[in-house]
């Protein structure tokens, strides 16, 4: 882990708009500790979904919305997220003439930093989406048991059949690997494959409970161990985390579709 970044150190907070104190790190990091060295085995992207964000209008008066940036997932770095706070957190001490202004900005500096365009847009807080939920099956009211939590891709058991399944649970948690903090979420599993009990992969997805690992590699190791138990042919892996520090987190990794869908949950 570089030593510059942010996370889990005291840092000074930015009072006027300011791009360098963003921080990035390499996908290729992650990416290989889980076994992807070659061309990606899935498309998608980040989205970023951003409160607390707010500038100043020509006349000093404060304009709030809620942010949302979009990583195409072939870029080479992501930029980490308490640097993007403390970036975000500079613009509501400085004036742009308007929403387009601000969006225009934001674009090229992230763009920068990732190495790859990509897509930001506000929404005026009376304009926010409602939150809604996956169009899938809930694994979490199963009768389970166990004791493991630490990721257990071995509870991946087929059921002996072939077809397609979409499931997804609120029960997932992962720690964070710099300061150990819970980073709570939900995860949605689409894919046509060797069929896999669905309380066997309950097991397996409660067992990220205590497992440090960064959200997007935690979305990747998921569909790296679903494809291999599975033989998808098609597959999709949608993490949905909680905000921490205003910003959520939602790695959406797919064989079938780039683009995540555009639902926000009820505990975001």
């Amino acid at each position: 882990m570089d030593n510059d970044l942010p996370l889990g150190r005291p840092v000074d907070h930015p009072r006027r708009y300011d791009r360098s104190v963003l921080r990035r790190i390499e996908r290729r990091t992650g990416r290989e500790t889980i076994g992807i060295t070659g061309p990606l085995p899935f498309t998608g992207e980040d989205v970023w979904h951003c409160y607390e964000f707010s500038w100043l209008a020509p006349t000093g008066i404060p304009r709030v919305a809620v942010l949302t940036v979009r990583v195409p997932v072939d870029s080479p770095y992501i930029v980490e997220s308490k640097s993007l706070k403390l970036y975000l957190n500079g613009f509501a001490g400085s004036t742009f003439e308007g929403p387009d202004v601000v969006v225009e900005r934001i674009e090229a500096d992230l763009g920068r930093e990732t190495g790859e365009a990509l897509r930001a847009s506000i929404e005026a807080a009376d304009d926010t989406q409602t939150p809604g939920n996956f169009k899938s099956d809930c694994l979490d009211g199963l009768s389970v048991t166990t004791e493991h939590y630490q990721r257990a891709p071995q509870f991946l058991v087929s059921s002996g059949e072939s077809g397609r399944d979409a499931v997804h649970t609120h029960l997932f948690r992962t720690l964070c690997p710099v300061t150990g903090q819970p980073d709570w979420g939900s995860v949605a599993i689409d894919y046509r494959g060797r069929l896999i009990g669905r309380a066997s992969l309950l097991r397996y997805l409660v067992s990220y409970r205590d497992t440090a690992v960064f959200h997007e590699v935690a979305a990747e190791q998921l569909f790296v161990d679903l494809h291999e138990a599975t033989g998808a042919t098609d597959l999709t892996v949608d993490a949905r985390f909680l905000r921490r520090g205003g910003i959520d987190i939602n790695p959406f990794r797919s064989t079938c579709r780039s683009d995540a869908p555009r639902i926000r949950l009820p505990r975001q």
